[in-house]
């Protein structure tokens, strides 16, 4: 009878809840954003970087102890392919435009970064030839440069960048390439071989790219005034039942960490000592915001 008693207090102890489900991540190899570890996507969470999308991940899913996470390496039009066919990923690397919306649900994590403020990137032979679209703050007209026929812009195929510079992309043949999953790097390769005179990116991605491929000094980033429209971090999952209720917990984590008494510590764990002030004080009136609000999803 003892052992009963012991065998079921036992089990008591270390019964665990059943997870609500599996969470499957698009994972991209898209560095310093998102990194793979010895060239692979992570397997569990405690293998994800430490980047802006990857660092955040990393404290947003420790909120999220009642769900198993999965990564998945997978471009854009596969996200885009299994959401379509009712199978369901979720991603923290896709902006939000009118056109997805149609396949996937979105939230929202976290306010613009400097180091999302998207650049065009040049070779530094070429900076001569830009000049003339330099505003008075020194920022490139975009809108001036795509009406420049001589200088080709060449694009990731499924790329978005945000409302105003994809506005003004449609109104423009601006040629698109299909690359794979590490667009980026591919793009800017493509970039230094001369195959286009300019495509725009992240600032961070370029200074990380050229740190990676011993190139420094070959390309150069340049603010453009569209630029400073980015966009509020997004989250997304495919626009299935499953999407929606992933959708919903993700949302309720974001705003979990939002009302954390202790916001500085887990701000810290995710943008390190030297985080950008401005950065500092646009997340916390964002959180401070999020605390208040309720579930944001469209």
């Amino acid at each position: 009878m003892l052992a009963c008693v012991l065998a079921l207090g036992t089990a008591s102890v270390t019964a665990q809840p059943a997870p609500r489900g599996t969470i499957r991540w698009v994972a991209q190899d898209a560095p310093p954003h998102f990194s793979f570890v010895q060239g692979h996507a992570p397997r569990t969470a405690a293998e994800l970087g430490r980047g802006e999308v990857d660092g955040f991940m990393r404290v947003l899913l420790a909120r999220m102890p009642d769900w198993r996470h999965e990564f998945v390496e997978a471009s854009t039009a596969r996200y885009e392919a299994e959401s379509r066919r009712g199978q369901t990923l979720c991603s923290a690397m896709h902006v939000r435009t009118p056109e997805r919306l149609a396949w996937a649900w979105f939230s929202h994590l976290y306010p613009p970064l400097a180091s999302r403020e998207i650049h065009v990137v040049v070779r530094r032979e070429l900076l001569a030839q830009l000049n003339a679209e330099r505003g008075g703050d020194g920022r490139l007209q975009l809108a001036a440069l795509l009406k420049r026929p001589e200088l080709r812009l060449l694009l990731a195929r499924d790329r978005a960048f945000g409302a105003q510079v994809d506005s003004l992309l449609a109104r423009h043949a601006v040629p698109r390439q299909a690359v794979g999953a590490t667009m980026s790097s591919q793009m800017l390769d493509m970039l230094r071989a001369g195959r286009m005179d300019y495509t725009l990116e992240y600032p961070s991605v370029v200074t990380d790219y050229l740190a990676r491929t011993g190139t420094t000094g070959t390309l150069v980033a340049l603010p453009m005034a569209e630029g400073l429209s980015t966009l509020l971090a997004t989250v997304s999952c495919s626009r299935t039942p499953e999407g929606r209720r992933q959708i919903e917990a993700i949302d309720a984590a974001v705003r979990d960490l939002a009302r954390d008494p202790n916001r500085e510590a887990w701000v810290r764990e995710w943008r390190g000592e030297n985080a950008n002030p401005q950065d500092l004080k646009r997340l916390n009136a964002y959180m401070d915001e999020r605390a208040r609000g309720g579930a944001r999803i469209e």
